[in-house]
């Protein structure tokens, strides 16, 4: 008993030890995705922080490719040793396993460290659409089945399953219009050929606040601090539990040892804190947040969940 004792506390103190010298070197950040996205520039934001705070460069490698499923194989498939790490997101960890064979699997092969931000999406028309607000708008549409007309970035992108769920809360009929990226999925709304999407208010504050867009709600259940004026489609069209969007967060390859998960998730829940990211994110349409390795396991797995029931319902396909 006192030799399993002895070898009990060897072995707390070696992963504390372990914890307190990490990092000693670089740490890889893979972001599956090309520079300027909105992943990639959250995860650069927070990993500039932990690099200040860890006394270690942080160092963002762009991989890239497949919806962000090279990327994220390549962060799967890494020691887990805690010098690479994911930026994660919610198009290849929640959505794609639910559409298709991907070469990882995300519940299996990641240990998530700590959401860092949520995508809010936002319904907009362009400016001269007949309805004055969320209710005039869905008025309209039920009344004009298969009238009107949606865009989205890409057959089983995020925007694409978001207005999917909110048609079929709504109560909508709508033709879809998949394009290749968010860019000239607004443009065609912006020129009136196209009725409306959700997009992201990345994507689209600019746009309204230039009036070349005007918006109905947000899809967050609360008020996205980058157009704190708009409210929640939730209450703007009266659809209880209408709350839904886009998340990017921080995981390791599976095997990470758990007290540098827990460290890197205290270091970046710390830094999420701090005055002047927050209001960095919110320029960029970003709410920021963050969450424990468990709470973030959770919501990851009740992402999947959902994004999955969304593709069965609309019977989405991509082949």
């Amino acid at each position: 008993m006192r030799t399993f004792q002895a070898l009990l506390a060897w072995l707390l103190f070696a992963g504390l030890a372990c914890a307190q010298s990490y990092p000693s070197r670089s740490v890889r950040v893979i972001v599956p995705w090309p520079p300027g996205q909105a992943t990639d520039i959250a995860a650069r934001l927070v990993a500039h922080k932990l690099q200040d705070s860890l006394g270690q460069p942080f160092v963002i490698d762009n991989k890239p490719g497949a919806g962000g499923s090279i990327g994220s194989e390549a962060a799967a498939k890494s020691a887990p040793d805690g010098y690479t790490l994911l930026a994660a997101s919610s198009g290849p960890l929640s959505i794609m396993p639910n559409l298709q064979r991907v070469p990882y699997d995300p519940m299996k092969d990641f240990a998530p460290v700590s959401l860092i931000a949520l995508t809010p999406f936002a319904l907009v028309t362009n400016p001269s659409f007949p309805a004055a607000n969320a209710k005039e708008f869905i008025a309209l549409l039920r009344a004009n089945p298969d009238q009107y007309a949606f865009s989205s970035s890409g057959t089983g992108a995020t925007a694409h399953l978001i207005v999917e769920l909110f048609n079929s809360m709504a109560q909508i009929k709508a033709r879809h219009v998949p394009y290749k990226g968010s860019a000239p999925a607004l443009t065609d709304v912006i020129n009136g050929q196209i009725a409306y999407t959700l997009e992201t208010v990345t994507a689209t504050l600019a746009h309204v606040k230039s009036g070349r867009l005007k918006t109905f709600g947000v899809s967050f259940a609360t008020r996205s601090a980058a157009m704190p004026d708009v409210p929640p489609l939730a209450e703007a069209a009266d659809l209880p539990g209408f709350d839904i969007g886009g998340w990017i967060g921080y995981a390791a390859p599976r095997g990470t040892p758990g007290d540098i998960v827990a460290r890197l998730s205290r270091e970046i829940q710390r830094t999420l804190q701090g005055k002047d990211l927050q209001e960095r994110f919110a320029t960029l349409g970003l709410d920021p947040v963050w969450s424990t390795p468990e709470e973030m396991t959770a919501f990851m797995q009740r992402e999947q969940a959902r994004y999955g029931s969304i593709i069965r319902s609309a019977d989405i396909r991509t082949d």
